[in-house]
């Protein structure tokens, strides 16, 4: 099944595919077709994997698969197959393991070279065309590779299987039951909090990602326990990160690492999960601390992403590139002069609230950002300097902006889905709630026999959806019926629990694969474990159950959220640093809260504070005096909807009815 000899991925919906389809390179798109041509052919496959986004994955592009001498060496020698990390995520992760096992940091683009039936024996990232700065020339490296399968194939192929063996192991491994316990958690929350930077946040040393899997669990260990020093570690990261360079103070939103220890020289591309996560972390921040510097964030990233990131059809787009007219970060960089330019008088107000920086690690312009002084004075001069911002706005819009990856990823839509209708609930912002629900109805319209997709672009979409988009949007659909008290919200949300569980649940049915039943490309169907920039397919699932669970009342659902929590613990404790996700989930399993409000139809007292005071472990649920009460409280016990009042639980235990709306808000203010 020789494929043509021309390059492939003309035809593919993913732009990153599309920014390689004019290669001389023959390039063809991951497939059960590309992979007979390499057993066919018996050439070994390289894999190169990226996203839109990629800086290095332009810079390793525009060196060598734009170059034709090389492309005429790949041709000659490998099965050369490209993959949008994004699109494929269950394949990215098969390999990226294989990397890391291999002692390499990991990273993209990655580039690995596979045997023609897929199985991993050696790889790296970025190979620079030729030798320099002690990193291996690709050409070198492709001759090498291609030597060494030739004269020294049984030695590759002990390697592969013992790669293949260790991927085995770390991403569908099949433990036993693992003991889901308050101090367990406690002492990898300690641990976590020993690896934070006590004077700029974060995780020690450079580069330095917002990392909210860690996060979450720190807060979560935080109000389990009373924790001060873990609830410090949260809002010092949140308020260091957000008064950086690696946070856009022209037009909100969070960049997806920076390169430095400071938080001040930003990798400029823009992914839509990191501000969403962004949004909730720091919606859970703001009511913790009161804190207008979390408020104001909230506020210009929502903004950020309504205005910037909505993609036709109303759901959001996947990011938007570090580089723009070549140069990595030239949208979002100033001289001082072209600030001064633009705001005249106002220049010298706006230099008191803002810095810039060119550090030595830096070529381009100069980069935005707050000393620590200059962060809280925010709050004070907001309305002055959101006129004077909206101008610098308005000039760089002028500018040659950063190419937009307009992929639909259900499940960071989910996630996006989720924070919006929170945050809209908390702040009091309908118009965030409004288009939260017009991306979740946009992703439903694209199912097919009732199926999600996991990618859409424009008329095409990507089958079978990932476990990790049925996860995302049953959080996603319980986050809008607590926002909107819609109950189509949680039917959708009992739908996609369904299709989970059909096309991913496992035999012994004690977890669930990333993949479905019916993909028959994945050369390891593995479990999804792993957390990346997000927490893993796994996590999410543990507390969309959960949360279902405690929502409706459902036993089965909660044994088997409790069961696919046991058994997610017990591998993680194998590896648990790479899987903070699953023992967060965990946590939230451990013990649940839930809150059902009874109010007057026309003088809600006890929403409002509800509304106030988010709790990640909280499903919140509003009554009406009169109605039937359709949810149960632990115990199976109905709450009476006789008169106004709310009704607090944690795991099997309720407070006595609160009749008071002062006294809900002191609980929920106070609660640990």
């Amino acid at each position: 099944m020789s494929l043509p000899p021309r390059n492939l991925l003309a035809d593919q919906a993913s732009p990153y595919l599309q920014q390689h389809a004019t290669n001389p390179v023959h390039w063809r798109p991951w497939s059960s077709s590309a992979l007979e041509e390499a057993r066919e052919l018996d050439r070994p496959i390289l894999l190169s994997v990226g996203y839109a986004a990629c800086h290095w994955c332009h810079v390793m592009a525009h060196e060598s698969f734009e170059d034709i001498g090389i492309a005429a060496v790949m041709n000659r020698l490998f099965v050369n197959i490209k993959v949008d990390r994004e699109e494929r995520p269950d394949i990215d992760q098969i390999y990226m393991a294989a990397l890391t096992a291999m002692g390499d940091q990991g990273g993209w683009p990655l580039t690995m070279f596979l045997t023609p039936d897929a199985r991993p024996f050696w790889g790296g990232t970025y190979f620079p065309p030729r030798a320099r700065l002690g990193r291996h020339g690709f050409i070198e490296v492709l001759n090498a590779v291609f030597g060494a399968w030739r004269n020294k194939r049984a030695d590759i192929l002990h390697s592969a299987d013992t790669l293949n063996g260790h991927i085995r192991s770390r991403l569908g491994p099949a433990h036993g039951r693992g003991s889901i316990r308050a101090d367990a958690f406690a002492d990898i929350a300690g641990s976590i909090h020993n690896m934070i930077d006590s004077d700029a946040g974060g995780l020690k040393g450079a580069p330095k990602f917002p990392n909210a899997p860690f996060m979450h669990a720190l807060w979560l260990s935080c109000l389990n326990t009373g924790n001060d020093a873990h609830r410090s570690a949260v809002l010092s990261s949140l308020e260091h990160m957000l008064a950086g360079g690696i946070y856009d103070h022209i037009g909100g939103g969070l960049a997806r690492y920076s390169t430095d220890a400071q938080w001040l020289v930003p990798h400029f591309e823009k992914m839509l999960y990191d501000n969403a996560q962004l949004l909730r972390l720091a919606n859970w921040a703001y009511a913790a601390s009161g804190s207008e510097l979390f408020r104001i964030r909230i506020e210009e990233t929502a903004h950020f992403l309504l205005r910037e990131m909505k993609a036709d059809g109303g759901a959001f787009a996947s990011s938007l590139d570090a580089d723009s007219d070549g140069q990595e970060g030239l949208f979002y960089t100033w001289d001082r002069s072209e600030i001064e330019d633009v705001l005249g008088e106002d220049a010298s107000f706006f230099f008191t609230h803002h810095s810039l920086a060119k550090p030595h690690s830096w070529e381009g312009k100069p980069i935005i950002y707050q000393t620590r002084g200059q962060a809280p004075g925010l709050s004070a001069q907001i309305e002055r300097l959101r006129h004077i911002k909206q101008r610098l706005l308005d000039a760089r819009e002028k500018r040659i902006r950063p190419a937009r990856d307009d992929k639909v990823l259900t499940d960071w839509n989910g996630l996006a889905i989720a924070a919006l209708a929170e945050c809209g609930r908390s702040l009091g912002q309908a118009e965030w709630v409004s288009p939260a629900e017009d991306a979740f109805h946009y992703i439903v319209g694209t199912s097919k026999d009732g199926r999600l997709p996991h990618s859409t672009l424009g008329d095409r979409a990507q089958f079978p959806a990932l476990s990790s988009d049925y996860a995302a949007m049953i959080n996603a659909a319980i986050s809008l019926f607590e926002a909107t008290g819609k109950r189509v919200y949680i039917d959708y949300a009992r739908q996609f629990a369904g299709q989970l569980d059909r096309w991913h649940r496992d035999d012994s049915e004690t977890g669930y694969y990333l993949t479905a039943s019916d993909s028959s490309d994945v050369p390891i169907r593995i479990r999804g474990d792993v957390d990346e920039a997000i927490p893993s397919a796994t996590s999410q699932i543990i507390e969309a159950l959960v949360r279902l669970a405690s929502m409706t009342g459902d036993m089965d659902i909660q044994e088997k959220a409790w069961t696919v929590a046991e058994y997610a613990a017990g591998r993680a404790a194998k590896q648990s640093y790479g899987q903070i996700g699953i023992l967060t989930a965990c946590e939230l399993a451990r013990a649940p809260h839930k809150l059902v409000i009874v109010e007057n139809h026309t003088d809600y007292r006890f929403v409002p504070v509800a509304n106030r005071y988010p709790d990640p472990r909280r499903i919140d649920i509003v009554l009406h005096v009169g109605d039937a009460a359709g949810v149960s409280l632990p115990g199976d016990v109905l709450p009476s909807t006789e008169k106004p009042g709310a009704y607090l639980c944690a795991g099997q235990t309720c407070l006595p009815v609160i009749a008071d709306a002062g006294i809900l808000e002191k609980t929920l203010k106070a609660r640990p």
